[in-house]
């Protein structure tokens, strides 16, 4: 299951930088909000959260959360246990919420500004909390 976890976070990670560059993209230069972009952010949301689903049974299978005291001591089991889940819950809160705010603008340069923000910040976060040294 960790290998899945693995291998679907590559999935997920490239199609949120597409996204969040597509939406920078689409504001800058004054784009038409498309289908293509709405599909787009349809994805990312879809993708994340099914990675949410992956984790959170990971993270009950491995059993993280036991012994949490000692695991705090440990940085790199700290990151595994409590910051990496942590961030990304938050991460695609803000992917679920840039999406449910982006439906309710009328202009498409509203529509990119909302994925560009919300899906940005999500970018960031996760980008901050990977645990690096899993994965090479």
């Amino acid at each position: 299951m960790k290998e899945i976890h693995s291998y679907w976070a590559y999935i997920v990670l490239a199609i949120l930088i597409f996204t969040v560059v597509n939406a920078i993209i689409g504001l800058s230069k004054k784009k038409q909000f498309t289908d293509k972009d709405l599909r787009l952010g349809l994805f990312t949301l879809i993708v994340s959260h099914i990675q949410l689903l992956i984790g959170v049974a990971l993270y009950i299978y491995e059993g993280r959360y036991a012994n949490i005291a000692e695991t705090m001591k440990v940085s790199e089991a700290r990151l595994l246990a409590l910051e990496h889940p942590l961030v990304m819950i938050i991460a695609i809160v803000l992917i679920t919420i840039g999406w449910s705010k982006h439906k309710k603008k009328a202009e498409a340069a509203a529509k990119f500004k909302t994925f560009a923000i919300f899906y940005g910040a999500a970018l960031f976060l996760v980008l901050s909390r990977i645990p690096w040294s899993n994965w090479f």
